[in-house]
């Protein structure tokens, strides 16, 4: 019997043993403004229920705060009504097992109206008020729905036009042709490390994200061409927020799945509802059958953990006060040393037993108040750690032939293991923002403010020769330096259907003493008739390079004394310029086209004349070692991209985007070439529909497929990997090459119960349904079987997964 008729069958069951009835839920929330986040009182609130005649209704208080009790479980539209705003309608999806919590920003109407229907702004539109182009709304209960997304913010976002994510192995995303190093990641204004277990330094991704949806609030993804409040980057950003717990009742929620099992605690933390908690841990379901002892066909079993807290307070006298955390840590072993028999499947090098592990955490506060009506500060001050450590033991082994009864044998025997190389780097940062908000008049906003963040550094490596007679150090560095990023940002509602945004932004690292004084940021939309939209945008960005390149050595046989050759490097810089065209069908579907062209400059390149840029860099599990660089490459990406985008609002929902583009770069040659991330085209369809079986459950089918361009590679120097065992390719035919497209189709299937106060959901997402063999790269890989063989073996992306999850919210009920 299929997976999918047994799961039928399974669910059919299970529903005869649940009673019908109707149960409710509380709709609760905040409404303010969405420029100077003032609440806004007397708003006008109504559910719409497709079968309740009840009247669900409700006004905000002095805060802004509402709620609507017993609102039937299932999906509704929520309606808001203010005189001298803009009329708006979001679906709410009401669940037992939890509160419905929101926060609905309204947009201050242009003129001075009664209270009338006026047509509201889209859906998805982004909670930054000063974008206007290549940003979108990164809705967490939306994208949730996204079969094949693994609860991960980056995998979510590789749906997105322009944003590539084909590596079945990380969650790196390529935008716009842009290495995955010009990704930003901020929480609540500050710039957090790479939120991913097992990530390697200077990289933006990893296997498996530390970032858990559960605790994200609806956030922004930006492109390019971002507001000015935005630097050190050159691609793109995420601006996450953290939501806070259930101020008034205490709700759980527990997760068991292939993933990982966690934990989710949320509730108040006094009787005047003044204070939230929420707190959440997960730990590798993996890891945990291996301390059970329950076998899984493999030793090198990823072990990783991370936690997550929110502590929320309403200060006496207005704003509120935030303690926040989050963390993981995470540790491997791939010992092929312990391999007994030969064989080509390998989980890593071929050559060596691996060791790796890292860890990341940031804690901070957040302090938010309104000044008034029209000023809004905010302001966060953090601590962040990042940690990467590793060690390499070389093996040399050779192949038995065993004939035993007939039977021939192949056993690996281990002749010496002895230690290759080692590296620990560790950086902690200070981090702060500051920002005010002053809405000056209704056509009139004013945002400015200040990121600032001190480092400090301790990075060690050392690693044997090439010939192994000695050891030598890389890396041997303990310093601290300032990044600083002051801006400000200027926006004009010239019309009501016009606007208009310009901005500064500065920044400054002292460690290279780079300093990029005036970075122009400029966006213009303006909303014709019958839903058309035509908007613009331009700007320059810098971005710094990834800490340890700075500090990595090389001996200078002149003074006879290791130099921080690359020290000195500047900011690489992106001129963005974008154009776009949208059309608003209706507030749930939407068309949206935009193209595209960024100039990078300031690139580093070698000093003498190669192929190499750090414009390639930032993916896969390997650092690079740079030879002496200088800031003379350049590169261009453009392109052309289009969204077909249905909301989710009664029972279905559908995704299209695809993207056109090219992607080049010249090095200190001189040569144009394709960069490492030049697939040329990515198109996505995603689609989900919502079967109701009764008031108390359903069952979603989602589907994805993605296709995309292949992933550029060279020529291997055969000689050269020999002898630095290592893959070397011959520079000046790199990434002349490209693996076969790139094709994935993933199902998701959910089905949830609303029993009373408890809300029960299990899921199967089956990855790569179809097992469709993708190639993921090359590696070293020496063939114990034939030394004399190439050393190259071709590395599978992901093959068929099936990702099977149970999780249960549960409201704990206080007694009146």
């Amino acid at each position: 019997m299929s997976i999918t008729k047994s799961l039928t069958l399974f669910l059919a069951v299970i529903s005869l043993h649940f009673a019908y009835g109707q149960y409710t839920q509380t709709v609760r929330g905040k409404v303010f403004d969405n420029e100077t986040k003032s609440p806004l009182a007397g708003v006008k609130l109504q559910v719409f229920t497709a079968d309740s005649v009840k009247n669900l209704r409700a006004i905000t208080d002095f805060d802004g705060l509402f709620e609507i009790p017993n609102v039937p479980i299932g999906k509704h539209e929520l309606q808001t009504r203010f005189i001298s705003y803009d009329n708006k309608t979001v679906t709410i999806i009401v669940q037992t097992g939890k509160e419905t919590i929101l926060e609905i920003p309204l947009q201050e109407s242009f003129t001075e109206k009664a209270e009338v229907v006026v047509t509201a702004r889209k859906k998805g539109e982004t909670i930054n008020e000063l974008a206007t182009v290549s940003a979108q709304q990164f809705s967490v209960e939306e994208t949730n729905r996204y079969a094949g997304s693994r609860s991960d913010p980056a995998r979510m976002a590789s749906n997105f036009a322009g944003v590539q994510g084909a590596d079945d192995s990380r969650n790196d995303i390529v935008v716009r042709g842009n290495s995955p190093l010009g990704i930003v990641y901020k929480v609540e204004g500050i710039d957090i490390p790479n939120p991913s277990h097992f990530a390697i330094s200077g990289s933006s991704g990893g296997p498996v994200s530390i970032l858990n949806n559960k605790i994200l609030g609806n956030s922004d993804f930006f492109l390019s061409a971002f507001p000015a409040e935005y630097g050190n980057s050159i691609s793109g950003v995420f601006d996450l927020k953290l939501r806070n717990g259930n101020n008034k009742h205490h709700e759980f929620t527990g997760q068991f799945g292939f993933l990982g099992t966690e934990l989710l605690a949320e509730g108040p933390m006094s009787k005047t509802g003044k204070s939230s908690y929420l707190v959440m841990a997960r730990y590798s379901t993996l890891s945990l059958f291996k301390t059970l002892g329950i076998q899984i066909g493999t030793d090198a079993v990823p072990e990783y953990g991370d936690a997550a807290f929110k502590f929320n307070w309403t200060l006496k006298k207005g704003g509120t006060l935030s303690a926040f955390g989050m963390g993981g840590k995470s540790n491997i072993e791939i010992k092929i040393s312990e391999q007994t028999e030969y064989s080509t499947e390998l989980y890593g090098e071929g050559d060596r037993d691996q060791y790796f592990g890292t860890s990341m955490g940031v804690t901070g506060l957040i302090y938010k108040k309104s000044i008034n009506e029209r000023t809004f500060f905010t302001s966060t001050l953090a601590y962040s750690y990042e940690e990467q450590h590793s060690h390499h033991d070389y093996l040399l082994r050779h192949v038995d032939t065993v004939n035993t009864d007939g039977e021939t044998r192949y056993p690996i025997v281990v002749d010496s293991i002895y230690p290759l190389m080692g590296y620990q780097y560790s950086t902690g940062r200070i981090l702060s923002y500051t920002a005010v908000n002053h809405k000056i008049n209704k056509q009139h906003l004013v945002k400015f403010g200040l990121n600032a963040e001190y480092q400090m550094m301790n990075m060690l490596d050392s690693a044997l020769t090439v010939d192994h007679s000695a050891f030598i150090r890389r890396w041997d560095y303990t310093g601290g330096a300032a990044l600083i990023q002051p801006f400000v940002q200027w926006k004009w509602r010239v019309t009501e259907n016009m606007d208009f945004t310009a901005g500064i932004h500065s920044q400054f690292y002292s460690m290279s003493e780079s300093f990029s004084p005036a970075e122009p940021r400029l966006g213009w939309k303006y909303r014709m008739k019958n839903g058309n939209s035509i908007f613009a945008g331009a700007g320059l960005h810098s971005q710094m390079q990834p800490l340890y390149t700075y500090v990595y050595r090389l001996y200078d046989s002149v003074s006879q004394q290791y130099v921080l050759h690359n020290k000195k490097m500047d900011f690489t810089k992106s001129i963005h310029n974008v154009i776009g065209y949208e059309k608003i069908f209706s507030r749930n579907f939407q068309i949206k086209t935009e193209a595209y062209y960024q100039h990078l400059f300031n690139v580093p390149v070698s000093i003498h004349p190669s192929a190499f840029s750090l414009i390639n860099q930032g993916s896969g599990f390997a650092r690079f070692f740079p030879d002496s660089l200088q800031n003379t490459g350049t590169g261009y990406n453009y392109g052309i991209e289009l969204t077909m985008q249905k909301f989710f609002d009664k029972s279905f929902f559908f995704l299209f985007s695809g993207s056109l583009y090219d992607s080049k770069y010249k090095g200190s040659d001189g040569v144009l070439r394709n960069t490492s991330y030049n697939g040329t085209y990515t198109f996505n369809l995603l689609a989900g529909k919502e079967f109701k079986i009764n008031t108390k459950q359903s069952i979603s089918l989602g589907i994805k497929m993605t296709y995309a361009g292949g992933k550029r590679y060279g020529y291997v120097d055969t000689a050269a990997s020999n002898l630095l065992r290592e893959l070397v390719f011959v520079d000046s035919a790199l990434n002349e090459r490209q693996f076969r497209d790139y094709f994935r189709f993933d199902l998701k299937v959910n089905w949830t119960y609303n029993a009373k106060n408890t809300t029960h959901e299990i899921g199967l997402d089956l990855v790569n349904l179809f097992n469709t063999k993708n190639l993921l790269g090359l590696a070293y890989a020496p063939n114990l079987a034939n030394p004399s063989a190439e050393p190259i073996a071709e590395k599978q992306q992901l093959g068929f997964l099936p990702l099977f999850y149970y999780k249960i919210d549960f409201k704990f009920k206080e007694k009146e």
